[in-house]
């Protein structure tokens, strides 16, 4: 089977209860993880979550169907949930299907690969398969998806405070979905008691962002300055910002620039079509000199690379947690050097 961003959520309840291996893929690595956990929360019985990563399964492909097919610690039910780059997942699938052994729900977020990925196609044409794709979306549907949420909630809220929710999220729906749960835990709202959403509450409620902080870093490593790339990282560390978080920030703007350039096209006119889109609140005005020197440099298979790579230093931060500061500054030092090349 397969899903696209807008009938998703019409088939989510019913492919939770037919499929059994599930991969949501596109440029949108927050809407796909979205996804996913949605899947979960429909399963009947979800149980013990396994996580895996892509790069083991490509070393090992067997190990998927050991795992898909024991039970849990304790006895119990289990879904795994991995996370991928591209088609590091392919073989491993295959093999998965190939068992007629039943097996749990496994869920698989592939950044960087889409609806026509080679895994993709394994499970397209299955009734106990789903193929989702994801484009990062726009500030109008993420307030959108953030009303939906807040309704979801037992919250009575308005299209303005929704939009300041997804402004401060970067576009990010899993942190859209934390402010919205955070505020109905402050209200008390429950889907039978609604409460109201004001300005005061959301300001009471919400975690300073830290975009602000993010964005002259994300601009100086996308944007190629060399120059710059040694006191931002001074200030990163002065601030003790996540690295983590900082990397996230970095996944938003590779994915908000993987969107502008499907839009753009081969138009030469960056900076008439940055206007456009500024003025049609796709983009915030402020943002339209960076993006107009980043959609210059990361275009094509330089951006495919820009992406894979951001995903390969999330799996090192993850799993290096003592040296994610030190992995981080190398990965950025290693992006500003291919930026600057990119931009001569």
């Amino acid at each position: 089977m397969k899903a696209t961003q807008k009938d998703f959520a019409g088939m989510a309840g019913r492919v939770a209860e037919q499929a059994r291996v599930f991969f949501f893929c596109g440029p949108d690595e927050a809407g796909a993880s979205d996804a996913a956990a949605r899947i979960v929360s429909l399963l009947r019985d979800p149980g013990e979550r396994v996580e895996m990563a892509g790069s083991d399964l490509r070393k090992d492909p067997v190990k998927l169907g050991d795992e898909a097919r024991s039970n849990s610690l304790f006895g119990g039910t289990r879904h795994i949930w991995v996370r991928a780059q591209g088609d590091e997942a392919h073989d491993a699938v295959q093999i998965l299907l190939e068992n007629a052994v039943e097996a749990c729900p496994v869920l698989i977020v592939a950044t960087g690969a889409t609806d026509k990925s080679r895994t993709a196609k394994l499970l397209a044409n299955r009734n106990d398969g789903l193929v989702a794709m994801f484009y990062p979306p726009d500030l109008g549907s993420v307030t959108a998806s953030v009303r939906t949420m807040a309704n979801a909630a037992g919250l009575k809220m308005g299209s303005e405070i929704a939009e300041r929710i997804a402004r401060a999220s970067g576009l990010d729906t899993r942190i859209a979905r934390s402010e919205v749960t955070k505020l109905a835990l402050y209200l008390d709202a429950l889907p039978e008691t609604p409460r109201p959403v004001s300005v005061a509450d959301l300001d009471a409620v919400s975690a300073q962002t830290e975009d602000d902080d993010f964005a002259p870093l994300v601009d100086a490593v996308l944007g190629g300055r060399r120059e710059a790339i040694g006191p931002e990282l001074r200030r990163m560390r002065e601030l003790g910002l996540n690295p983590v978080g900082l990397l996230l920030a970095f996944e938003r703007r590779a994915a908000q620039l993987a969107a502008l350039n499907a839009r753009l096209g081969r138009s030469p006119d960056v900076s008439g079509f940055l206007k456009a889109e500024a003025g049609a609140r796709r983009i915030f005005w402020k943002d339209q000199p960076a993006l107009g020197v980043q959609l210059k440099i990361w275009r094509g298979p330089r951006l495919e690379r820009l992406v894979a790579g951001l995903v390969s230093l999330h799996q090192s931060l993850m799993s290096n947690s003592h040296d994610s500061e030190l992995l981080l500054a190398e990965g950025l030092v290693k992006i500003t050097r291919t930026g600057r090349l990119n931009s001569k």
